[in-house]
């Protein structure tokens, strides 16, 4: 202002952009016409009497400021050149908000968990290699030529030995690591909230689970979430919603449609609906299903079905069946030729009305059918925005999961989740004679369509792990040399234990509605699994590798 001195003028006009600077002066209220009411600070100023700059900044290259487009959407520079320059783009108000929040989950996780009587322990991050799952990151040992630590996948196997040794209530922020191919919601390296709980049930787990969600999300985003989430069997949400992650914020339900196979020639219908296979009750199943879109008829070319039917068919469907109902009440427009004069009984079923838009998929594998179906019914939702406001975090619990499922090109069984899961009481005289029946006592938390937490009960009878071990085609030998230790620690009175394991990362990232994980992690890695920034992973030298008993045979 005209107050400043002429020193302070001086220096004031060499500052440029992210310069480093203190500012000493008077705070005095800004003149009417000189409000800003975008800034948290808008209606004062300071007088500056001093300005010193403790370091300069060289030209940004990119802009911390957001950029917005006319439609107000905000302009980031590409993800590689923001990894590369990360500390500029934890600048961003929206990303120091990320990072503040996740550090406030974190806290009210600890404080909820704590106050429930869990106690706070690490497990190792240097642990035994066992190959199930994912690919392990390997740490090769000096001090033991030729063998190797792994980075571990989870906690599991330490947690439940802490239920063995006697602590009823364990959690940690656990840091997990799989070396897999990396996607917008994975990376490399994740945190998990992990949780395990001696003589407990499932509904003990899910209502520790629920308190803990409800406590974070008031404490750290003042939203009230309901006491209990909804409950959904497996079967259930594939008929319905097409997926076991299903997005609950709208209200869009998968139909069975096989009662339409019998009122026309339509062959395409006839053959989804004869032949699906058994559910896992061994009731038959349709693969004949119908998503009816309500008042859009009117709005849906047949090119943009077209899009949509792209989805389906990316999900393995022949393709994907269509008709409108018109300003009549009559069919028109893909199969409406089929099922002349059928419109009072179809309608009447499928609730469909006026300007309806119904779509079809028919298959001979149910769980296809149900699949394509559900990609639509999620496409849907995004294109026409059909979320509920009053509905922005909708949890579900998806429960009675097949324990195991057939592996057709190994052709053997494996388990639908880890081999330590507990098969549910009821199964457990048929689980040779009939794996396919068998469900497990395990669950899923569902947040907005994604899958936020997996846990299960486990298994504490060591007669019963070694059945699991046969059926999944592990011999006595394969099965003592990778998991022998926690078998041996069964045979000393284990109670019984289940847990738990919410992705923090993924958490957060729905709670600040990101797209990626990248947004909520301070230095995440890029899609191949890189570190623009530091160059990670890099070439050591050859000495390092000597001393590690290695020779690398192919470099990039």
């Amino acid at each position: 202002g005209d107050k400043a001195s002429d020193q302070v003028k001086k220096v004031a006009a060499t500052l440029k952009s992210e310069y480093c600077v203190a500012v000493s002066g008077t705070v005095a209220a800004r003149q009417e016409k000189d409000i800003n009411k975008d800034m948290a600070t808008g209606a004062i100023e300071v007088e500056a009497a001093e300005i010193e700059i403790f370091t300069t900044s060289e030209p940004l290259p990119f802009a911390i400021d957001e950029v917005r487009q006319k439609d107000g959407t905000i302009v980031l520079p590409n993800e590689d050149l923001r990894l590369k320059y990360r500390y500029l783009d934890l600048r961003r108000e929206p990303m120091k908000q990320n990072i503040i929040l996740r550090s406030n989950v974190t806290f009210a996780t600890r404080e909820y968990l704590t106050k429930q009587g869990f106690l706070e322990i690490e497990t190792p991050t240097f642990i035994k290699s066992t190959p199930e799952g994912a690919r392990d990151y390997l740490v090769p040992s000096r001090v033991h030529p030729g063998k190797f630590y792994s980075l571990p996948q989870s906690p599991q196997l330490y947690k439940q030995l802490l239920m063995v040794s006697g602590f009823d209530k364990y959690f940690q922020i656990a840091r997990c690591y799989r070396d897999e191919d990396a996607r917008g919601d994975r990376q490399p390296e994740f945190t998990q909230i992990d949780m395990e709980m001696s003589f407990t049930n499932r509904e003990e787990v899910l209502s520790t689970t629920e308190g803990m969600m409800g406590y974070i999300f008031k404490k750290t985003l003042n939203y009230d979430l309901p006491a209990k989430f909804d409950r959904i069997t497996w079967d259930d949400a594939f008929n319905l919603y097409g997926s076991d992650k299903p997005d609950l914020r709208f209200d869009m339900k998968i139909q069975d449609a096989a009662f339409m196979a019998g009122l026309s020639d339509f062959n395409a219908f006839k053959s989804g609906a004869a032949n699906a296979g058994m559910d896992i009750e061994r009731h038959k199943r349709s693969g004949l299903k119908a998503l009816v879109v309500k008042n859009v008829a009117d709005k849906y070319s047949r090119k943009m079905v077209e899009e949509l039917e792209a989805v389906a068919k990316k999900y393995k469907a022949k393709g994907l069946a269509w008709m409108k109902v018109n300003a009549e009440g009559k069919f028109e427009g893909g199969v409406s030729k089929f099922f002349v004069d059928k419109e009072s009984e179809i309608c009447s079923k499928l609730g469909a009305e006026k300007n309806d838009l119904l779509l079809f998929v028919s298959d001979e594998k149910w769980q296809v059918a149900c699949v394509a179906l559900g990609a639509v019914r999620k496409q849907l939702g995004k294109d026409l925005n059909l979320y509920n406001p009053a509905d922005e975090f909708h949890f579900a619990w998806i429960i009675d999961f097949p324990y195991f499922a057939w592996n057709e090109e190994e052709n053997h069984w494996e388990t639908e989740h880890h081999m330590f899961t507990l098969p549910q009481k009821k199964y457990w005289d048929t689980l040779e004679s009939d794996p396919g029946a068998v469900k497990g006592d395990l669950y899923d938390l569902v947040l907005n369509g994604y899958e936020l937490a997996s846990g299960s009960m486990r298994i504490n009878d060591p007669a019963l792990q070694q059945r699991i071990f046969k059926i999944v085609g592990y011999s006595q030998e394969r099965a003592d040399k990778a998991f022998g230790f926690l078998v041996q620690a069964f045979k000393f009175g284990a109670p019984p234990h289940g847990g738990i394991a919410p992705g923090l990362d993924r958490l957060v990232m729905l709670m600040r509605h990101e797209e990626s994980i990248h947004e909520v992690i301070a230095f995440p890695k890029n899609n191949l699994a890189a570190s623009p920034m530091d160059e990670c992973p890099s070439y050591v030298d050859d000495k390092q590798l000597q001393e590690l008993h290695l020779q690398c045979t192919e470099r990039e």
